[in-house]
Formats: structure tokens, sequence, C-alpha cells
């Protein structure tokens, strides 16, 4: 029988877990963000539907016995692009899990400069739909100027707002209101998606079962900072919500300084 395995954090906000160790590139102002030749249009097919599609779905029904639970409600966004928040758990889950909870729209990550710095799929990675934080104020008018394209074109924009790696975590750390200022600015909707860990059939890994909320919208009879404060609780307390449906630890977290 699998002893679990006990991992000590310190800053809940802060802390990371992922096991990769990688040179993250600068994204300054040289960074292109949007690629129009016919090329790189073709590239982006390529990669996203012909490969990337298919080896994710296999990794994940294989892997994970992988099932998303209430998509239909991104119907109502079916007429704009949206915004959706996820919890950070899986190093390489949670790069395609969004490709298959949007289907068939494309699917956009918000990623760290990491996820575009690997040698060989860093390149990869933009064409299946990576947008890098930028590290410049050049750089930034360009990632805003992306991800506004991405939403004008009927996009969905992923967002990971606890930023960094737990892996196998069933509950919902602490996250900012940051990121949530992006439906603000563009008034258009947000949803949530949960990845739960519950009991799989004949083995004792846990399969991901993915639950998807929404919409909220920005409440535009508040000042700026507090609709997205308010976002960000409404999207919290789901999260939290659908957390708790978890039913298995695969990896325990506690805080340093506890025994329990």
């Amino acid at each position: 029988m699998k002893e679990k395995k006990i991992v000590y954090y310190r800053d809940e906000l802060n802390d990371e877990f992922s096991s990769a160790v990688i040179n993250a590139r600068k994204i300054d102002g040289d960074y292109v963000y949007d690629h129009t030749s016919l090329f790189k249009k073709f590239t982006h097919f390529f990669w996203y539907r012909i490969v990337a599609v298919p080896i994710a779905f296999c990794y994940l029904k294989i892997h994970f016995q992988h099932k998303i639970v209430n998509r239909k409600v991104l119907k109502a966004a079916r007429d704009t692009g949206y915004f959706i928040y996820g919890n950070h758990t899986q190093p390489v889950g949670d790069a395609v899990i969004p490709t298959f909870v949007c289907w068939p729209r494309d699917a956009y990550v918000i990623v760290h400069p990491a996820n575009v710095s690997m040698p060989f799929l860093g390149k990869i990675n933009p064409s299946m739909g990576a947008i890098p934080l930028p590290d410049t104020k050049e750089a930034s008018r360009n990632f805003v100027n992306v991800i506004e394209k991405r939403i004008r074109q009927k996009k969905a924009v992923f967002i990971y707002p606890e930023a960094h790696i737990w892996p196998y975590y069933t509950g919902i750390r602490p996250f900012t209101e940051k990121s949530f200022h992006y439906p603000v600015k563009q008034k258009v909707p947000a949803f949530c998606f949960t990845n739960t860990y519950q009991k799989k059939l004949f083995s004792k890994r846990p399969r991901i079962v993915t639950y998807v909320d929404g919409p909220f919208y920005p409440d535009e009879t508040l000042p700026l900072a507090q609709q997205k404060k308010k976002l960000r609780d409404d999207i919290f307390e789901k999260m939290t919500e659908r957390s708790k449906l978890s039913d298995v630890t695969w990896i325990e977290y506690r805080k340093e300084g506890t025994d329990s």
C-alpha cells in the first residue's frame, strides 16, 4: 500500500512545488505575442488540433480517467470571449485540461515565462495557446493587446490565479484579485473550473473530475477595485465549494511547524 506523501509549506501564496527546473527567458518588447502569417496559423492548427489534442486526450483518459462536469454553463458565453479561472495542481494536466473544458473553442492559457523557455516545447507552446506573462512595460502593452484580441475573437482565456503548482492539492489556496481586472476591463463573463481528486476504479491513484461553473459577471454598480474583489470572492467561494468533492488525498500538505 502506498504511504501517503507529506509536503511541508511555508507560504500558501508563493511556495512552488513543481519539480521542473527551467531558466525562464525574459519576455521583453521583442517577444512576438501575435503571429499573423499563414505559416504561423498553420503551425497553430497543426500543433494544437492535430498533435496536442489527441495526445492530451489519451494522457488524461489513461492516466487520470478525466471527466468534465457541467461544461454546458459555457453556452452562456457562446457569443463572446471569456476568462476562466482554475486551481493549479498538475504540471502537465493543467496545460492540457483547458483544451477540453472549452472544446471546440480554442483555449489560450496565461503562463509563466518558463513555459516558453524550454529548448523544444518552449517553441511549440505558443502555437498551442501559451501566453507568457511580460517582464517589461513594452511587453506588457503587447501582452494586453493580444489578450484583448483573443477576447474579440471569442476565444477562451484561462488563468491560474494561485500562480504556483501544488500537485494533487485538494483545497483552494488563497489568491489575490489582481488577475480579475481582465473580465472587469473587457466587460465579459468569467467562469471557473475546479479539478478535484476522486477514487478511481482498480487504482489507488485518484482520477481527476473537473467541475465548470459560472458565468460570473462584474458588478458594474461598484467601483473598479470592488468589482475585481467581488468577482474574485465569488469565484473563490464556488471553487472552494467544489473542492470539497475531492475524496482522495494523494499528497498531504502541512504548514511548517504543525504536526497535522
